[in-house]
């Protein structure tokens, strides 16, 4: 729960124990902005603080479903200046996301990786109940075929952020969250499911 400021503590306190970890980052929006209102530490900056503590292996760092608004020309451009792979959400349309799930487990490996899921990077068609929604995300059979596809990775933590139910009187937002945060529990190491 929480908005997606939450991350940041909890990787740096896995990151003390684990070392430089492997990110699959669902969300709307990348998170790596600088500053907001003058403030260092916001929901839009946690990913940034990250790579400045070097709490990311930013070779390993998906972020899958990006779209939206912009205040930059090239909003992807420090991601990638870091190593980050950014899947945009246009990518994504209409089909299966089962292939790209076979690359990110590769590029994951065996070593240790997190999985956080903004709700924002689901359709607010699905998930309205949110602070940021963005148009055209993605799918929540796309999201399980993301969280499905980390099973085996050595996963050391998952979050799921930003559900905010004041905005969605239909309580399908908070439904979904709940449904995505019990499949990533599903697929921690030594879980066993039928």
């Amino acid at each position: 729960g929480g908005d997606h400021t939450i991350t940041y503590p909890i990787l740096q306190a896995l990151a003390a124990k684990h070392g430089p970890l492997g990110l699959v980052h669902m969300d709307a929006h990348t998170d790596t902005g600088d500053t907001a209102l003058g403030e260092k530490i916001y929901h839009g900056s946690p990913f940034r603080r990250c790579v400045e503590e070097g709490l990311l292996d930013c070779g390993r760092v998906v972020q899958i479903g990006i779209r939206g608004s912009s205040y930059d020309p090239d909003p992807h451009e420090y991601c990638r200046e870091q190593g980050f792979r950014v899947i945009p959400a246009e990518q994504c349309w209409m089909k299966s996301l089962e292939p790209l799930m076979r690359e990110v487990r590769a590029q994951m490996g065996d070593k240790p990786m997190y999985i956080s899921f903004d709700i924002d990077g689901l359709d607010p068609a699905y998930a309205p109940g949110t602070g940021t929604p963005e148009i055209a995300g993605l799918t929540p059979a796309q999201a399980l075929e993301i969280i499905r596809g980390c099973k085996g990775l050595n996963i050391v933590g998952c979050d799921l952020v930003e559900v905010a139910p004041m905005y969605d009187v239909s309580g399908n937002t908070a439904l979904l969250g709940a449904n995505l945060l019990f499949e990533m529990l599903c697929v921690l190491p030594g879980v066993k499911t039928l």
